[in-house]
């Protein structure tokens, strides 16, 4: 079949490969165009757009798909199947009709729990055991098409969004290329999603990143790998008369108890509302990641410090 692949950051690139591993022809991929980045702002491409390129193959970045000439251009490609993965722009009616048999999308979740923008974020924000990948038919409405595969993935009590991230996009990859295959033998069966047990995974403001150490210590530990590492849970603490930002992105659950938000020992282990966790990496402003022990060997806090 000649496959159409819309699809921007890092998630959608198994996806890719798997793809042409697989043997379809590719006959275009669309992606944002290059966005200003880094201290220089110079124009970065996509991620997508690189192994593409890399690939050999034909690479689109239109400003905007409602265009009907861009719709036209697109129709022209005479594609039987369009893959959607995190383009990061709505698509019109015209461009999911705009192929034989539709368009498809990999969504990191089971759904219909977690529709939306953040699914792997909010998944483990709230301590959720497992999660998965679903294979979508896109129509109009955020997130509601019939699922024609979904693959399951447990989350671990420590792991990070990061690390879910990177075994979703493999599983993602690998059942997207199953749900083309049986969309070529004619036996893809993709069903309406059940009116219960829908959530919505909004997209991560920056205004809520900031830890509440009087919750419980096991939603700060979710909270904590849930936005690791980005865009990375944040506390402030003040030492050499200045007070500065730090990024907390492992963490992990201790038995002992105090006044929250304070360090309670040497090891870097913070009381919480109930419980305390243990910061295991974390990242100063304008620095790289590091262990609590680097960490402690440059700013010396002493148990009782009151963390803000």
């Amino acid at each position: 079949m000649r496959i159409i692949f819309i699809g921007t950051p890092d998630f959608a690139l198994p996806a890719l490969r798997a793809i042409l591993a697989a043997g379809y022809e590719v006959v275009a991929v669309y992606t944002q165009k290059p966005r200003a980045a880094g201290r220089g702002l110079a124009l970065r491409k996509s991620p997508v757009h690189i192994a593409a390129e890399q690939a050999g193959l034909q690479v689109l970045t239109p400003e905007r798909l409602r265009d009907p000439s861009e719709q036209a251009r697109f129709s022209a490609l005479r594609a039987d199947a369009t893959v959607v993965v995190s383009y990061g722009l709505i698509l019109p009616k015209a461009i999911l009709d705009g192929t034989k048999h539709g368009a498809f999308n990999i969504h990191a979740s089971l759904l219909p729990r977690w529709r939306g923008a953040a699914p792997i974020q909010r998944a483990i924000m709230a301590g959720d055991l497992k999660t998965g990948v679903s294979i979508m038919r896109l129509g109009q409405g955020l997130d509601t098409g019939p699922v024609c595969l979904a693959g399951h993935q447990p989350i671990g009590l420590d792991m990070t969004a990061g690390e879910l991230h990177d075994e979703l996009a493999l599983l993602g990859a690998h059942l997207m290329v199953e749900a083309l295959e049986q969309l070529e033998r004619r036996e893809l069966d993709c069903k309406p999603q059940p009116g219960e047990g829908v959530t919505y995974a909004d997209k991560i403001a920056p205004g809520e990143t900031r830890i509440d150490w009087k919750r419980p210590a096991l939603e700060v530990h979710n909270f904590i790998r849930g936005l690791s590492p980005h865009p990375g849970a944040w506390f402030e603490m003040t030492f050499n008369g200045k007070t500065e930002r730090v990024r907390a992105l492992r963490s992990k659950l201790v038995e002992v108890s105090g006044t929250a938000g304070t360090v309670l020992d040497e090891h870097l282990t913070i009381t919480c509302g109930e419980g305390a966790v243990r910061l295991a990496e974390v990242q100063r402003a304008g620095k790289k990641p590091v262990v609590a022990d680097a960490f402690l060997r440059g700013v010396k806090l002493t148990p009782g410090t009151a963390l803000i």
